[in-house]
């Protein structure tokens, strides 16, 4: 019969085992969720100021809105799903050259930086009435865009039916 104190250094054991498979975690994917959230809580904010100036009458210009949605539409919905979709799907076969790495992380970087560009632009639109902010907002859309794009691409791969017994003759 265990003594009352082996039953602490097992509990200790089995919560550092659990620290040690939550490490395991790729900084990418890490990378992925953190931004994620910081994409969130700049969406949230920018809710609430929509919402406060709204109820005081004083309606917050349509690119204000456009940005809050694409902050937490984009740039957290979707680069969350990416970064659990990426740790998550099958891994695919060491001979298989179609999934790259190297691509998930640019993937990563233009999604953030897109976002980033595209939430600026629109933001600065109604402040400084620049016609080329325009262009900048358009331009941080097609880099999202792009970005889906090569997600899509670079995962495709991964999406595979299960291995099924053959039907019983």
């Amino acid at each position: 019969m265990p003594d009352s104190t082996s039953r602490p250094r097992r509990l200790r054991a089995i919560i550092a085992s659990h620290a040690f498979e939550r490490s395991r975690v790729p900084p990418l994917i890490r990378r992925y969720v953190k931004t994620s959230f910081v994409f969130l809580l700049a969406g949230l904010g920018l809710g609430a100021y929509v919402t406060v100036s709204q109820s005081m009458s004083a309606y917050p210009p349509r690119l204000v809105v456009t940005a809050h949605v694409h902050l937490l539409l984009v740039g957290f919905m979707l680069m969350i799903v990416m970064g659990v979709a990426t740790w998550m799907f099958p891994r695919p076969a060491r001979d298989d050259q179609r999934y790259r790495p190297e691509l998930a992380e640019t993937v990563y970087w233009v999604m953030t930086v897109s976002t980033v560009v595209r939430a600026a632009a629109e933001l600065s639109a109604p402040l400084f009435a620049l016609p080329w902010l325009r262009w900048v907002t358009a331009l941080g859309g097609l880099g999202q865009v792009a970005g889906a794009g090569l997600f899509v691409l670079n995962m495709w791969w991964r999406v595979r039916m299960p291995a099924v017994a053959p039907p019983p003759r």
